[in-house]
């Protein structure tokens, strides 16, 4: 009774933890709602200071305060402490309780941020500013303009009926794609494959079956469970001989969220689709690939669809052609009338690879055993960046999968916290992304406050009989979200709106790329990549294998990126009202890069996060993108012997620790020394002879 007395809101104090991170083990449900109310209400006052101030407006006491608004006892960053946490928890560790809460403060949030955009008066003072202002540096500019057509994009200059439109827009949106989100966790931890009979578990790897053996047991099932989680659904893609049970598995994933329950997400697409293309063009624009292609690199429709094009171009034929190879390999072996379908598309390109290359990814595995895959990535940034990073079990974790270290730089200053988050679980969205905890900014003080940054992700889990041995597809994604937090913890800027990831859209995948083509060289692999058992180093003729077959299907999946782009393009083009059939719509759209057979029931515009709930709509073609980028930089790195410490702190210089403070053009072209063209790519992919013999 007495500690409910004594006990405060730990978001209303300084935290007491190693270099003040968000004090986890001490955070109750109830924190949020009553932090997220009080942070409202000290912002609005903040606010009001600022449109209050006697004084003329200026860049300081106008643009900075709206910015930055945490002063040196940390009490204008409350409602960024407490909504940081609870959104991150809400996509890495969340529960019925916590969706509800969700659904009750995201309106509120929303109006309260839609109430500071909208604000005449204070959008008059940065008006002021934006037109009268002292000399500034190039950050402050970047600033000064972000800030202006921050307010501008959020109908700063709309009437009063377009404003209070605009406010109905922006809070549907949200509640939605909040509503898109929880609708697809349910219906992907909805689904299981319970098998109780042995022989259909046929071809699947000990690895596999070992797993699908500890699902069924911490669901207290007999037998063996298959979820549609990416480190069970993959491996019974690929290895499973049960064909009518890869068919019942595939159609379970491509159908999520079109079945006739509460989580059927149609018409939550359409309506997202429409309200998005209703705000673009309130604020002026033809369509909301317009409006959001103002703040890209792309800058225009045409050049998205330039791209998308000249990709199809090169790929497309290599792309029919390794098709065709996978149904001769499939007929080869089950008859000359065998029809492939799309669940038997991973069974026997993997035959195929194994035929032709002598390579599968199960081969790899008992080398990639994570606790040493963690010490080669880490190893790597060692060699490339002079950062090490050591575990600190002091820092609180919101979940006992996760680790926490403490990241410090080549003279043994302190860099950065960074948390790693690596399992599926029940609360867990899939996928894998980076976020922080804590930007990184200097204060008024000069104290460069240094970031907190999270990797979280659904890798192989550990079972009772072995460690956790990741394929070299999950080793890649590993170091793609370990790039992303590269850039987070390097960053080195005076404001935190500019700092690390708080880039265009479309260049914030270039380090997380740029990373991924480490896992294939061999002066890394040989850092780490010991068997589990025996000690012995992945030998010289695996990793041969392993480059040798690097670009198998790499036409092919190229092709369902862009297709996935054209999708997203489509739905974002539009310049009338869309009510027509998603699942007719979906197949028209991305036909022009389909080199597969299309089934009539599948649907993938509603399950894809990406574009509905997670920040791509009009954006998807940022990872083709960001590939001609990241090429094109490591071709940097490999004519310098690769892991370069030289090349790796001119990236850092020039790219990492710059955010947003510049056009990431111009910061690219410092690195690089002029401008990237496709041509590393093709050559990577083996595609530019086959592009060149026409």
């Amino acid at each position: 009774m007495n500690e409910n007395i004594e006990r405060k809101n730990p978001f209303f104090q300084p935290y007491d933890t190693p270099h003040g991170v968000a004090p986890f083990d001490h955070i109750r449900l109830e924190d949020y709602e009553e932090a997220m109310l009080e942070g409202i209400r000290r912002e609005d006052e903040q606010i009001e200071k600022i449109i209050n101030n006697p004084e003329k407006p200026t860049f300081d006491n106008t643009i900075v305060s709206v910015d930055d608004e945490k002063d040196g006892e940390g009490y204008y960053d409350l409602l960024s402490r407490v909504s940081t946490v609870f959104f991150n928890l809400l996509s890495a560790e969340t529960n019925d309780e916590m969706d509800a809460l969700a659904q009750k403060m995201s309106p509120i949030l929303t109006k309260h941020a839609n109430d500071i955009r909208l604000n005449e008066r204070l959008f008059e003072r940065i008006k002021y500013v934006h037109r009268h202002h002292r000399k500034l540096t190039p950050e402050e500019k970047m600033l000064l303009d972000n800030c202006y057509d921050g307010f501008v994009r959020s109908g700063a200059l709309l009437d009063a009926a377009g404003k209070e439109r605009l406010r109905q827009l922006t809070e549907e949106a949200s509640m939605l794609g909040l509503q898109f989100s929880q609708n697809l966790l349910k219906e992907n931890k909805a689904f299981t494959l319970h098998i109780t009979d042995e022989a259909q578990l046929d071809g699947l790897p000990d690895t596999a079956r070992e797993a699908a053996a500890q699902t069924a047991r911490e669901q207290n099932k007999e037998g063996w469970v298959i979820t549609l989680d990416s480190p069970s659904y993959s491996p019974f893609m690929t290895y499973s001989t049960q064909r009518e049970l890869r068919r019942q598995l595939y159609m379970a994933k491509n159908t999520e969220c079109t079945h006739d329950n509460a989580e059927n997400n149609v018409e939550i697409c359409k309506r997202l689709i429409n309200l998005r293309r209703e705000l673009a063009q309130l604020l002026g624009h033809k369509t909301y690939a317009d409006y959001v292609l103002k703040h890209r690199m792309a800058g225009h429709v045409r050049d998205v669809y330039k791209l998308l094009n000249n990709l199809i171009e090169a790929y497309k034929p290599t792309a029919l052609k390794e098709v065709k190879e996978i149904e001769k390999m499939a007929r080869k072996m089950e008859g000359r009338h065998f029809k492939l379908e799309p669940w038997d598309f991973g069974f026997y390109a993997h035959k195929l690879k194994l035929a032709r290359y002598q390579i599968d990814a199960e081969m790899l595995r008992p080398y990639f055993e994570l606790s040493k895959v963690i010490e080669g990535v880490f190893g790597l940034a060692n060699s490339l960046y002079g950062i090490s990073f050591k575990e600190n079990k002091d820092i609180p974790v919101y979940h006992p999968d996760v680790k926490a270290y403490e990241v410090f730089d080549r003279d043994g200053s302190y860099l950065a916290v960074f948390y790693a988050d690596f399992h599926p679980r029940q609360g867990k969205q899939g996928g894998a992304w980076m976020t922080e905890y804590q930007g990184q900014w200097i204060d008024r003080k000069g104290v460069n406050n240094r970031p907190h940054v999270s990797v979280v992700m659904n890798l192989t889990k550990p079972t009772a009989e072995k460690p956790a041995l990741l394929t070299l597809g999950e080793v890649e994604t590993f170091l793609h979200e370990f790039g992303h937090s590269l850039h987070g913890m390097f960053a080195n800027t005076r404001f935190e709106s500019l700092s690390g990831t708080n880039v265009w859209w479309d260049f914030v995948e270039l380090p997380s790329q740029l990373m991924e083509n480490f896992a294939i060289e061999k002066k890394f692999l040989r850092t780490f990549a010991f068997h589990y058992q025996t000690g012995e180093p992945l030998p010289d003729e695996l990793i041969a294998r392993i480059v040798r077959s690097r670009n198998f299907n790499v036409a092919y999946a190229c092709m369902r990126q862009v297709s996935f782009g054209l999708l997203d393009m489509a739905y974002y083009t539009r310049k009338e009202a869309f009510d027509e059939d998603i699942i007719t719509f979906e197949k028209k759209a991305w036909e022009k890069a389909m080199v597969t057979e299309q089934l009539p029931d599948t649907c993938m515009t509603v399950q894809f996060s990406h574009i509905m709930a997670g920040g791509y709509a009009a954006g998807y073609y940022s990872y083709k993108w960001a590939e001609v980028l990241d090429a094109d930089a490591f071709s940097l790195f490999k004519k310098h012997g690769t892991i370069s410490p030289q090349v790796a702190q001119r990236f850092r210089d020039c790219v990492l620790s710059k955010g947003g403070t510049e056009n990431p053009m111009v910061l690219y072209k410092r690195f690089r020394g002029g401008e990237p063209t496709i041509d590393a790519l093709l050559k990577r992919n083996g595609i530019r002879r086959d592009h060149h013999k026409k």
